[in-house]
Protein backbone atom coordinates (compact mmCIF):
# COMPACT_ATOMS: atom_id res chain seq x y z
CA UNK A 1 0.00 0.00 0.00
CA UNK A 2 1.80 3.20 1.27
CA UNK A 3 4.49 4.51 2.90
CA UNK A 4 3.37 6.50 6.28
CA UNK A 5 5.36 8.30 8.86
CA UNK A 6 3.93 8.54 11.98
CA UNK A 7 5.44 11.56 13.94
CA UNK A 8 3.79 11.96 17.72
CA UNK A 9 5.17 12.03 21.10
CA UNK A 10 2.68 10.39 22.81
CA UNK A 11 4.27 7.10 22.45
CA UNK A 12 1.07 5.00 22.69
CA UNK A 13 -0.99 6.92 20.43
CA UNK A 14 2.07 6.82 18.07
CA UNK A 15 1.66 3.11 18.50
CA UNK A 16 -1.69 2.60 18.55
CA UNK A 17 -1.62 4.65 14.69
CA UNK A 18 0.96 2.54 13.67
CA UNK A 19 -1.09 -0.69 14.33
CA UNK A 20 -4.15 0.48 12.56
CA UNK A 21 -1.84 1.63 9.58
CA UNK A 22 -0.02 -2.40 9.69
CA UNK A 23 -3.40 -3.62 9.81
CA UNK A 24 -4.32 -1.35 6.63
CA UNK A 25 -1.17 -2.97 4.79
CA UNK A 26 0.93 0.08 4.96
CA UNK A 27 4.61 0.44 6.06
CA UNK A 28 5.10 2.34 9.21
CA UNK A 29 8.05 4.53 10.31
CA UNK A 30 7.49 6.18 13.64
CA UNK A 31 9.29 9.38 14.87
CA UNK A 32 9.03 10.35 18.69
CA UNK A 33 9.52 13.82 18.27
CA UNK A 34 9.96 16.25 15.07
CA UNK A 35 13.97 15.64 14.60
CA UNK A 36 13.36 12.11 14.72
CA UNK A 37 10.65 12.61 12.07
CA UNK A 38 12.03 14.88 9.76
CA UNK A 39 15.44 12.51 9.55
CA UNK A 40 12.71 9.34 9.30
CA UNK A 41 11.31 10.87 6.01
CA UNK A 42 14.69 11.77 4.78
CA UNK A 43 15.78 8.14 5.22
CA UNK A 44 12.86 6.83 3.97
CA UNK A 45 10.69 9.34 1.54
CA UNK A 46 7.18 8.51 2.89
CA UNK A 47 3.75 8.78 0.78
CA UNK A 48 1.87 10.34 3.85
CA UNK A 49 2.82 11.73 7.32
CA UNK A 50 0.66 11.94 9.91
CA UNK A 51 1.54 14.67 12.47
CA UNK A 52 0.92 15.60 15.80
CA UNK A 53 1.11 19.51 16.63
CA UNK A 54 2.27 20.01 20.10
CA UNK A 55 5.49 17.97 20.27
CA UNK A 56 9.19 18.39 21.83
CA UNK A 57 12.11 19.26 20.02
CA UNK A 58 10.12 20.61 16.64
CA UNK A 59 6.33 20.63 16.58
CA UNK A 60 4.31 19.50 13.78
CA UNK A 61 4.11 22.54 11.33
CA UNK A 62 8.03 22.65 11.72
CA UNK A 63 8.40 19.85 10.71
CA UNK A 64 5.91 19.62 7.32
CA UNK A 65 8.53 23.12 6.79
CA UNK A 66 11.22 21.16 7.12
CA UNK A 67 10.44 18.77 4.61
CA UNK A 68 9.33 21.60 2.47
CA UNK A 69 13.00 22.79 2.42
CA UNK A 70 14.73 19.31 2.09
CA UNK A 71 12.76 18.93 -1.12
CA UNK A 72 13.80 16.15 -2.34
CA UNK A 73 9.79 15.30 -2.97
CA UNK A 74 9.11 15.74 0.71
CA UNK A 75 7.36 19.27 -0.36
CA UNK A 76 5.00 17.20 -1.57
CA UNK A 77 3.94 14.62 0.67
CA UNK A 78 0.49 14.61 1.79
CA UNK A 79 0.45 15.93 6.00
CA UNK A 80 -2.37 15.13 8.29
CA UNK A 81 -2.13 17.13 11.64
CA UNK A 82 -4.07 15.40 14.38
CA UNK A 83 -4.37 17.12 17.21
CA UNK A 84 -6.17 18.08 20.48
CA UNK A 85 -5.41 21.08 19.92
CA UNK A 86 -8.38 23.99 20.05
CA UNK A 87 -5.86 25.78 17.05
CA UNK A 88 -6.24 22.75 14.98
CA UNK A 89 -7.99 24.08 12.32
CA UNK A 90 -5.78 27.36 12.01
CA UNK A 91 -2.56 25.76 12.05
CA UNK A 92 -3.59 23.58 9.28
CA UNK A 93 -5.02 26.30 7.29
CA UNK A 94 -2.05 28.25 7.77
CA UNK A 95 0.64 24.69 6.85
CA UNK A 96 -2.18 24.51 3.44
CA UNK A 97 -3.24 21.06 4.33
CA UNK A 98 -6.71 19.94 3.88
CA UNK A 99 -6.37 17.22 6.05
CA UNK A 100 -7.22 17.23 9.57
CA UNK A 101 -8.72 15.40 12.22
CA UNK A 102 -9.25 16.50 16.40
CA UNK A 103 -7.78 13.44 18.31
CA UNK A 104 -9.89 11.37 19.94
CA UNK A 105 -10.66 10.41 17.04
CA UNK A 106 -12.52 7.09 15.73
CA UNK A 107 -10.93 4.55 13.69
CA UNK A 108 -13.46 5.02 11.05
CA UNK A 109 -12.15 8.11 10.71
CA UNK A 110 -8.30 8.15 10.43
CA UNK A 111 -8.98 5.23 8.17
CA UNK A 112 -11.15 7.42 5.91
CA UNK A 113 -9.37 10.77 6.09
CA UNK A 114 -5.96 8.49 5.33
CA UNK A 115 -7.46 6.95 2.15
CA UNK A 116 -8.83 10.21 0.98
CA UNK A 117 -5.20 11.92 1.30
CA UNK A 118 -3.99 8.88 -0.20
CA UNK A 119 -5.90 9.22 -3.15
CA UNK A 120 -5.67 13.08 -3.47
CA UNK A 121 -2.41 13.51 -2.54
CA UNK A 122 -2.33 17.33 -1.46
CA UNK A 123 0.67 18.49 -0.48
CA UNK A 124 0.84 21.91 2.09
CA UNK A 125 0.66 24.51 -0.55
CA UNK A 126 2.06 27.64 2.58
CA UNK A 127 4.12 29.97 1.55
CA UNK A 128 7.75 30.62 3.35
CA UNK A 129 5.96 33.60 5.14
CA UNK A 130 3.83 31.17 6.69
CA UNK A 131 6.13 28.77 9.02
CA UNK A 132 4.97 30.21 12.16
CA UNK A 133 2.19 28.53 12.75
Amino acid sequence: MARVLIIDDDIDSAEILAEIMRMEGHEVHIGYNGQDGVRLATEHTPQLALLDIEMPLLDGPGVAYEMLLHNMGLEQVPVVFLSGSPALNQIASKVGTPYFLSKPYSYQQILALVSRALAERAAPTWALDKREA
